[in-house]
């Protein structure tokens, strides 16, 4: 690769690189010649990922549920390069169904990995990103965070609390140039509904019957034009929705266009 892309210079950390949105991310961040950092826990796919993305690529375990796991991740990330921009992509849904059936389990997860992760790793990467001249931080979080459904009250709400997590600190971010995106999706055929089944994947392919929902690429590329903007210009929100979605649970099903 040259190093004439849009990007060219810039070193994103991307986590929950492993596979998905995160995957998709650290490609395109790659293919627009900037430097990326990748973690996941799932280590071995870090390495195909890392090796087919070339020098550009380095990678570090990371569980974003262990605070110490982010500590090592984000001290590692910081000594390798000049961090400017955070992708906090690590996150997951667990189970679909109502509140009184709800396992506990399933909503301590969530929390862990989609809130207190994310807040315990932009916390410890803001000091690098404030340092910068121009940096972006940006959270993948989900229409479940501003439309929450029925059965999925754990998802809801820990999406819902990324959403206001990242509204308090735009307000503290203000004047110090350090951008902040709130990306928004709405159904993407990732691995997302395979989790959320705990592996069933029949039910998982049930989800996009009849419709054409996004990909990992679609969201992917909506992250790298908002970082692609200049320094001037910030992205703050965007809900991302297939077109046969109109809402949450409004979703036109038919023959597959």
């Amino acid at each position: 690769m040259s190093d004439r892309g849009t990007l060219a210079g810039r070193v994103a950390v991307v986590t929950g690189a492993s596979s998905g949105i995160g995957e998709a991310t650290a490609r395109a961040f790659a293919a627009r010649s900037a430097r990326v950092l990748l973690g996941a826990r799932r280590v071995d796919r870090l390495e195909a990922l890392a090796r087919d993305l070339g020098a550009r690529a380095a990678f570090h375990p990371l569980d974003v549920t262990d605070p110490e796991s982010c500590r090592r991740f984000a001290d590692w990330a910081t000594a390798t390069a000049a961090v400017d921009t955070l992708v906090n992509n690590a996150g997951l849904a667990r189970g679909l169904g109502p509140v009184a059936d709800a396992d506990e389990a399933d909503w301590r997860e969530m929390m862990e990995a989609n809130v207190l992760g994310l807040m315990r790793l932009t916390r410890a990467f803001l000091p690098a990103l404030l340092a910068r001249d121009r940096a972006d931080l940006v959270h993948v979080g989900s229409v479940a965070g501003v439309q929450p459904y029925a059965n999925g009250a754990g998802y809801c709400a820990s999406k819902a609390a990324v959403e206001a997590f990242a509204q308090a600190l735009r307000l503290e971010l203000a004047g110090t140039g350090v951008r902040q995106l709130m990306l928004e999706p709405g159904m993407a055929e990732t691995e997302f509904s395979e989790v959320r089944f705990h592996g069933d994947r029949t039910r998982a392919a049930h989800v996009y019957e009849g419709m054409r929902p996004l990909t990992a690429v679609d969201i992917a590329e909506c992250v790298a034009f908002a970082v692609e903007r200049p320094p001037h210009v910030c992205l703050q929100r965007l809900l991302l929705m297939p077109t046969d979605q109109a809402a949450a649970t409004v979703i036109a099903r038919g023959p597959r266009r």
